[in-house]
């Protein structure tokens, strides 16, 4: 076994009241960057981009009984500006492909992880509260910052996720990715009552509705930067280990060292196998998160007021189901655990397809199912691959991961935007995201997860 499998040292990992002082802090991260999950990609920006987008195409927002047909040209590419949004997404993560291995291998040489996420996560925060300057038919600016914002909220989320690794054993961390995913759910969902009231009492204070939302965006940038402020406080950085000697700066000693991850994946046959799988079905899990508003608001030609109010649904049912799915994992292990809630999944897509439009209570129904299986697939993940990721590798194999994480997929957006350029219509876009879940539910099947864990060279936990 070489350096790069050796087992962590037990002196690595805290004592308990230390280790339970870092993971508090660890989820205050969760926290603060779930109002960017929430406020931004979930529910405003992608309507608001979409109406910017068609009042410069067509002169006003479109309708779903009028919808604006008119292409922009975008680097001489025409795009429909209902689909504006979803391009974009797809973009930055096209771009994180390239980005972040790089990226997580300047992580894994570095003593300063926690610098890192907050570089990260300040300027990703700037780039959100600067979306109050969007008005208009100003689309252009908006696509720049979702970019920005977007490529920056991957990048700490896979300093983050590394850090997981650290400041968790092996048999704890079901538990505490599921707490951390819960608890960004709590706080993501608190700051949206704020945005709620302001969307829908706008006239009360005097605000049109677009100033309300620009509004929203800003105070998601606003509450992003400053809960980041406890990790970056109490978090402690560690020396890296397992580092591969490299000639020249740190740059090209970690670039040099991405090569040598890449080469010695092959070795890992399971991790890769379970990566593939979760490129399948996050896609699915992200594209059905990121459209959700679009599909609500053109789609149904349902009202901001019951849009928002069902992803405030979510978001306090996800809080309860991220937990419910961590008590389960610890009784049948998080591998079954999630095989389960990607047939809810699949089974919720199809429902979606039949949503009767101008009608809020079915879609409250299939809040409620999304809630109930969103935080807790997503956590378990997390945790499952942590277990199978090499040591001194965290944050590099991390960047994989993240190039398929939460507001980042990039085939699913595909989909989803040219089949609606093509049909016009988000109904059959909607139901053919049940490929991608199927898919990932027949790799994830075959991944071996205990070999998974001693291919790594990790302690394998009691349940898996």
């Amino acid at each position: 076994m070489d350096q790069a499998n050796a087992a962590r040292p037990t002196s690595l990992y805290p004592d308990v009241a230390e280790r339970r002082r870092e993971q508090r802090a660890w989820y205050f991260y969760d926290w603060a960057n779930s109002a960017y999950g929430t406020t931004v990609l979930t529910v405003l920006f992608s309507p608001y981009l979409a109406a910017v987008a068609e009042t410069a195409a067509c002169g006003a927002p479109g309708t779903p009984e009028q919808p604006c047909t008119t292409n922009l040209r975008l680097l001489g590419i025409p795009v429909s500006p209902g689909s504006l949004p979803l391009y974009v997404v797809t973009v930055s993560t096209l771009l994180s492909a390239v980005l972040l291995p790089i990226i997580g291998a300047v992580a894994d040489r570095s003593p300063r992880k926690k610098r890192i996420l907050a570089a990260f996560a300040w300027v990703g925060s700037a780039a959100t509260a600067a979306m109050v300057l969007i008005s208009g038919g100003n689309w252009q600016l908006g696509t720049g910052l979702l970019l920005v914002s977007n490529l920056c909220f991957a990048s700490s989320i896979m300093v983050y996720d590394a850090i997981l690794c650290d400041i968790a054993t092996p048999d704890e961390r079901d538990a505490v990715s599921s707490r951390g995913w819960a608890f960004g759910y709590l706080g993501g969902g608190l700051l949206l009552v704020f945005n709620l009231l302001l969307v829908q009492g706008h006239e009360a204070v005097g605000l049109s509705t677009s100033m309300a939302v620009r509004l929203s965006l800003l105070s998601a940038g606003v509450w992003w930067a400053a809960f980041t402020v406890i990790p970056v406080l109490r978090l402690r950085n560690r020396p890296p280990i397992a580092v591969v000697a490299k000639p020249g700066g740190l740059v090209r000693q970690s670039v040099g060292q991405l090569f040598t991850t890449l080469r010695e994946a092959r070795a890992y046959p399971m991790t890769l196998q379970f990566l593939a799988a979760y490129l399948f079905f996050n896609d699915g899990i992200q594209t059905v998160i990121s459209a959700s508003s679009i599909y609500s608001a053109r789609q149904l030609g349902l009202g901001e007021n019951v849009l928002i109010g069902t992803i405030l649904l979510v978001q306090f049912v996800a809080f309860g189901g991220a937990l419910a799915f961590g008590k389960i994992a610890g009784r049948i292990g998080s591998r079954r655990t999630i095989l389960g809630g990607l047939c809810v999944w699949a089974a919720i897509v199809v429902a979606a397809y039949f949503l009767p439009a101008r009608q809020w209570l079915p879609v409250m129904l299939i809040g409620i199912c999304i809630g109930l299986v969103l935080g807790g697939t997503q956590a378990l993940s997390r945790s499952l691959y942590s277990q199978f990721v090499p040591k001194g590798r965290e944050a590099e194999y991390f960047s994989l991961y993240q190039a398929c994480e939460r507001g980042t997929s990039w085939l699913g957006t595909l989909i989803f935007g040219l089949v609606h350029q093509l049909t016009h219509s988000y109904r059959p876009a909607m139901v053919a995201l049940i490929f991608f879940f199927g898919i990932g539910f027949v790799l994830l099947l075959l991944v071996d997860p205990r070999r998974a864990v001693r291919d790594a060279g990790n302690e394998v936990p009691r349940v898996l």
